[in-house]
């Protein structure tokens, strides 16, 4: 039996050379990202949904209409939503960066990506997803997908990145939680009153793509 000076020792010394794989994976992701020379578009959704789901579809055409408008979409490279936009861009000749994860089920890589990275680390992966987008973009998902709406809110909110457009798609599917924000965190001041405004719902990736095109107009008249 490890007394409890050993168990601490060993957590020391564990850690320590994990930092090793951690900086690791932020060379690699680094260096892959900032070689890509497409404005790019980070996009969330669930890994549940196959081809069969309506979200399946709406995932395709919007990696199909990113990648004929000049933008390259980076997922997190695995099955449901993310292959389908994945395959929308790939399959229009377009930049399709897929961000893998390693997890003891639902992840494993789609055959859609032009460039791919595996990450044995969620913070690591996260940083990748913000660091290089012009904008995002969340289709309908489950905790996941609702981890990396919020996560990317509060970095908008807390201005701890540029500021970026960010879409929720499908109405229908969001809608809850945006009334939720206004009607009870606008409303009970848990946010600022321009916080609501960080979130935009849209339909149509026409809708998005005319946002993300003004912002970089915007950015290059900077």
């Amino acid at each position: 039996m490890v007394n409890e000076r050993g168990v601490i020792d060993r957590l020391h010394y564990t850690d320590s050379w994990r930092l090793f794989r951690i900086l690791a994976e932020f060379v690699d992701g680094f260096e892959l990202l900032s070689g890509i020379e497409v404005p790019l578009v980070s996009v969330f959704g669930s890994a549940r949904f196959g081809p069969d789901h309506p979200s399946y579809a709406l995932g395709e055409e919007l990696g199909r209409e990113l990648a004929k408008a000049g933008f390259g979409v980076v997922t997190g490279g695995g099955p449901g939503i993310m292959e389908a936009v994945n395959k929308g861009a790939y399959e229009a000749g377009g930049v399709s960066v897929g961000l893998n994860i390693e997890l003891p089920h639902e992840q494993h890589p789609n055959h859609y990506q032009t460039h791919s990275l595996q990450f044995r680390y969620f913070f690591v992966r996260k940083v990748m997803f913000v660091r290089y987008a012009v904008g995002f973009v969340v289709l309908p998902g489950g905790f996941g997908t609702l981890d990396e709406l919020t996560e990317v809110l509060v970095l908008l909110q807390t201005g701890k990145v540029h500021p970026f457009p960010l879409f929720a798609m499908d109405r229908g599917y969001w809608r809850g939680l945006e009334a939720w924000i206004h009607d009870t965190l606008a409303e009970r001041q848990a946010v600022g009153p321009q916080d609501p405004g960080l979130l935009r719902l849209a339909d149509r990736p026409e809708e998005v793509i005319e946002v993300f095109r003004k912002e970089l107009e915007e950015r290059s008249r900077a």
